[in-house]
């Protein structure tokens, strides 16, 4: 027999969202703030000479590294040096190091575990606080580096260094703070729809550019079907593989409550395939870009012998599409969908947790051999997700190597994409089953005062 859940959500329709005017609010301010962030991806910092900085961005020959997916992420903001252009990576970036520190550093530790509500905002606001860290330092390389390239500064110096600093940190804090409005009074979660908003700025120019090639004669009619076949499948194979889950059997025992037995429920614990997310392939691909960029900015610096006759090589080596770059890309990812996984889940815990609420596993004991057995499930559903993830981060790899750059999509892209809508329209969905339980307790209320609001009658 369905649920209650479970039957309204086969009644939801139109008509439900037309009457939850709490959600058209909601949905409203989530795309106004969006628009908000769109606008300002096209507003460049003051005294950056645009024209120039997108022709020398557009450089066919140039390496930019790690530039090429800011500039993604932030929907095109970095080829336009836009005030947007540091977007909430640095927020991503502290973020993922705050995480890390409480999971090893006690006292965070102990802030996240034991703090409760006080102790997740001290930790949000150490997040905030190496965000502006992080911000300082990436605008500050990027003023400095674009101060020293000819003809991209109007009037370079110290004023344009100092002014690029604080514009692009201050578009980062607003962006975090949109972020945190549209979480709390929006949709979905906002540094995440950020994110979204931006790739998915870029895939009409994208697709346009591979049409115009098609056009052309440059790239057939056979493989951009092929593109597009692989594109709907990769997006299919990713909402079956993120909903993928392994629930476990949660049995609670029977107790005596005075003349009748109370208990007895059972429950199910998920255990998701891809428990770390999109946090490694994002990881995988700094680590790897990085090194291309650090080339590309010491190449005409005066190194050591033994430094330049190497380090063009293993550049070439890093680029998209290379076997090397495959093959650290790969291990980068397994390593981190381990490392985040142990991170994110730890098996004692929950394992506690259980014991202390009597639950338990049926035919496993509880405490260390619950503990045990989680570990064994989570590792086992690990170098399944690990797989997945490595798979559609790779494919778009293996199309740069054969067929070259002109047809690349990231899959990174793909998978931040898939996942923040669903996640939204989990959340709409959350929002509608809310409203409609809310209508289901007044009509009951109704019936309860005998109708339609008048009193109940009173019997003699």
């Amino acid at each position: 027999m369905a649920s209650a859940a479970e039957q309204l959500a086969a009644n939801m329709n139109m008509g439900s969202f037309a009457r939850a005017t709490e959600l058209h609010k909601r949905l409203l301010f989530t795309l106004m703030a969006l628009l908000v962030y769109r606008i300002g991806t096209f507003v460049p910092i003051p005294g950056i000479n645009s024209a120039a900085f997108l022709q020398f961005f557009a450089d066919p020959d140039g390496q930019r590294g790690i530039l090429d997916m800011f500039n993604m992420f932030s929907g095109g903001a970095v080829e336009r040096m836009a005030v947007f252009a540091l977007n909430v990576m640095p927020y991503i970036s502290a973020s993922i190091i705050v995480q890390l520190m409480a999971a090893v550093y006690g006292p965070w530790e102990k802030l996240r575990k034991e703090g409760g509500e006080a102790g997740r905002k001290q930790l949000n606001q150490y997040t905030r606080y190496l965000t502006v860290a992080l911000a300082l330092m990436q605008s500050f390389g990027i003023a400095v580096g674009l101060n020293a390239q000819p003809g991209l500064v109007d009037q370079p110096g110290l004023f344009f260094i100092i002014s690029t600093v604080t514009v692009l940190t201050g578009g980062t804090m607003f962006l975090m703070w949109l972020g945190e409005q549209v979480t709390a009074r929006g949709v979905g979660n906002g540094i995440s729809l950020i994110i979204f908003a931006g790739i998915v700025a870029v895939l009409p120019s994208t697709t346009a550019r591979l049409l115009g090639l098609a056009q052309q004669g440059q790239l057939s009619a056979f493989v951009l079907l092929l593109i597009g076949a692989l594109a709907i499948a990769t997006v299919v194979f990713i909402v079956f593989m993120e909903r993928a889950q392994r629930r476990l059997l949660i049995q609670y025992p029977k107790r005596q409550e005075g003349n009748r037995m109370a208990g007895g429920e059972r429950s199910f614990l998920p255990l998701k395939v891809n428990t770390a997310g999109v946090i490694p392939a994002i990881f995988a691909s700094s680590l790897l870009l990085l090194p291309a960029t650090v080339a590309q900015m010491t190449a005409n610096a005066d190194l050591p012998t033994w430094i330049s006759s190497w380090l063009p090589t293993l550049t070439a080596q890093l680029q998209n599409g290379q076997p090397l770059f495959m093959v650290l890309y790969a291990g980068l990812i397994i390593f981190f969908c381990f490392f985040y996984t142990s991170i994110t889940f730890n098996p004692e815990d929950t394992a506690e947790n259980l014991r202390k609420y009597g639950g338990f596993l049926p035919g496993i004991r509880p405490g260390k051999r619950t503990a045990e057995y989680l570990d064994y499930v989570l590792t086992r559903l690990t170098v399944i997700g690990a797989a997945y993830i490595t798979l559609v981060c790779l494919v778009p790899e293996f199309l740069v190597a054969g067929m070259g750059n002109a047809v690349y999509f990231g899959g990174t892209s793909i998978l931040i994409v898939v996942s923040v809508t669903m996640d939204t329209v989990s959340q709409i969905q959350s929002h509608l089953l809310a409203h409609q339980y809310e209508g289901l307790i007044k009509k009951a209320k109704l019936r309860g005062r005998g109708g339609r609001g008048s009193p109940a009658p009173v019997r003699r």
